[in-house]
């Protein structure tokens, strides 16, 4: 993939493996519980098992694991860099648990009145909601998401344009029902 240097792979997973032990001595399986994947996924990819280096399992095992970038950049491709710094900066806020949220909320709510506080509050019901849905997806699931999100913008559009009929046509069944 053009998206990291495969010239690089060795020194990556060197770094990974390296990690995994300063971070409390921990194998693969413990790796991908923390990365929330499945550990034959996890197992697959660290045994270099894989045709594709999967843009999101490894930002996310470099933000889950608090691999500083400096370490890993050369295994970065330089167009890819911007990208893939910002993808990690995501799943550290992820683990962050959305702190960065709370404060905005509280000094938001020290400023304005009651009633943007309680709208705040359904905006974060509705965070919730999403990430619960997200949670309850099966592996398949999230592989097709994942698999989207990796298209370019014409390939979403055009998933979008042909998924949206048969969606409808499935809420219709379902109302029927």
């Amino acid at each position: 993939m053009a998206e990291f240097n495969r010239a690089h792979l060795e020194m990556f997973f060197g770094v990974v493996r390296k990690y995994m032990q300063v971070r409390g001595p921990m194998g693969q399986k413990d790796l991908a519980n923390l990365v929330e994947v499945g550990v034959s996924t996890m197992s697959r990819f660290l045994g270099q098992k894989t045709t594709e280096l999967n843009p999101q399992l490894i930002a996310k095992i470099v933000a889950k694991l608090q691999i500083p970038i400096h370490e890993i950049i050369d295994f970065v491709d330089e167009e890819f860099s911007e990208k893939f710094v910002r993808l990690v900066k995501f799943y550290k806020d992820e683990n962050s648990g959305g702190l960065a949220i709370a404060e905005s909320v509280v000094s938001e709510v020290k400023v304005e009145e009651k009633k943007e506080m309680a709208k705040e509050a359904g905006e974060e019901k509705k965070e919730k909601s999403l990430k619960e849905k997200l949670d309850s997806l099966t592996p398949r699931q999230r592989a097709y998401i994942n698999d989207f999100l990796n298209l370019d913008v014409d390939g979403r559009d055009l998933v979008v344009d042909v998924g949206a009929p048969l969606l409808r046509y499935i809420r219709q069944k379902e109302m029927e029902v």
